[in-house]
């Protein structure tokens, strides 16, 4: 029933593009380089729809002067340089992006009967992806090239800015250069920045802050920091970050995550997400105290304590009075300590509770994992950074739910 139907429904559709393929024009079909198309005739054209294949007759338009063509038909279907309408396009840009692209494959054809190749589906996928980072792109610098003003009356509580880093494996020519953490230096994956912005607008009966699930959008790409820092700060923006009474960073202590807060952000609060605070107060333990369990942990529990307190500066001292003698555990056990005293004021976590803030970065760990993680990193995967960025696009597109911006977009 459901080939007989989609048949059917195919033969109705050929009607259809037949009336808006040809035609006498109103206007004139102008080339790019200023000179008036001429009329070549009809020339035919197979899609392939949602529906199964349909045969397309549309007009040729070609300019005497450069030689170029155009298809006014293909522009209004938005088909131009694609045999696949754009309803298909989208379908097999989602299947690409939730899994492999063979899993995609089978997916298009159990659930809707369509019958592509896995390559086919890789193709449309990263090509959409493509596409979808070259218009985020251009509304980016459009919104950073505007003047930015202040709105007089703020509308949004609070605003938080977090974005961290993840592993995506490469093939090896893209790994050429890249300082890894392999035995002999090299590296397995590249990493790729993650941000998100979202919106608290409450706390609940004790205090603790609602995060609002449908604020929340994401940005990435594998990209310098400095690269990633233009496209969160654009992010921001694009959200009105201007109109947020409270401006919040969340993230961990790396040095480019600090860097990029003081340099897009400010006037912002900056946390560091108390999970990676916890961890080095851990490592400090087993460092000055490892070699006695009980102790270790009755330690742990008490620095844990005084940094959930805020109170950094009392772990700090005590941690001064036990350095051990041997040389590279108390070179190690300095470094953690200055990462500490560095950091010290971005771990005020009673503080930022009293104020109903987070103080955890998990929106953006979830979201490297269900982002990134889930399609980029499944088992002997490698990808080149074209397609890695590609499917990272079409990916935080789909998270943000824009996914029907940018098809309007298209139409327009």
């Amino acid at each position: 029933m459901r080939v007989v139907v989609m048949a059917c429904g195919a033969k109705v559709l050929t009607e259809i593009l037949a009336e808006l393929g040809t035609g006498r024009r109103e206007e004139a079909v102008v080339c790019r380089c200023g000179h008036r198309m001429e009329s070549q005739g009809i020339r035919r054209k197979e899609l392939m729809t949602i529906l199964g294949p349909v045969v397309y007759e549309r007009s040729r338009f070609q300019c005497p002067s450069c030689q170029a063509t155009r298809y006014p038909g293909d522009e209004a279907l938005d088909v131009v340089g694609t045999t696949r309408s754009p309803g298909l396009r989208r379908m097999m840009a989602r299947a690409g992006s939730q899994s492999t692209f063979k899993d995609g494959r089978d997916d298009l054809h159990i659930y809707a009967g369509l019958e592509v190749s896995a390559k086919d589906v890789e193709r449309v996928a990263e090509g959409i992806g493509q596409q979808m980072e070259s218009w985020s792109e251009q509304e980016r610098q459009e919104i950073l090239s505007r003047e930015e003003h202040p709105e007089p009356e703020k509308d949004i509580p609070v605003m938080y800015v977090s974005y961290d880093g993840t592993g995506v494996p490469m093939t090896r020519p893209e790994l050429a250069g890249v300082k890894g953490k392999q035995p002999d230096g090299t590296a397995k994956t590249r990493e790729a920045k993650l941000g998100c912005v979202f919106i608290q607008t409450s706390v609940d009966e004790e205090g603790f802050p609602i995060r609002d699930p449908e604020t929340t959008s994401f940005v990435g790409a594998i990209e310098t920091a400095e690269t990633f820092g233009w496209r969160i700060y654009g992010e921001a923006r694009r959200r009105g970050v201007a109109r947020a009474r409270r401006v919040v960073v969340l993230g961990d202590g790396a040095e480019w995550v600090k860097n990029l807060a003081e340099m897009h952000f400010p006037q912002a609060i900056s946390i560091i997400d108390l999970y990676h605070a916890r961890e080095h107060v851990s490592q400090l333990c087993r460092i000055l105290f490892g070699s006695d369990e009980k102790w270790m942990e009755r330690r742990r529990q008490r620095w844990w304590g005084n940094l959930d307190a805020g109170q950094v500066e009392k772990i700090i001292l005590q941690a001064r009075h036990v350095l051990p003698d041997n040389p590279e555990l108390r070179k190690t056990a300095v470094a953690e300590i200055q990462y500490l005293d560095k950091n010290k004021e971005r771990m005020r976590y009673a503080e930022f509770r009293a104020q109903g803030l987070f103080v955890g970065s998990g929106v953006v760990e979830a979201g490297c994992k269900t982002v990134i993680g889930q399609r980029l990193k499944q088992s002997g995967m490698e990808w080149t950074l074209r397609g890695a960025n590609a499917i990272i696009a079409l990916r935080c597109m789909m998270k943000s739910n824009r996914l029907e911006d940018y098809w309007e977009s298209r139409v327009a």
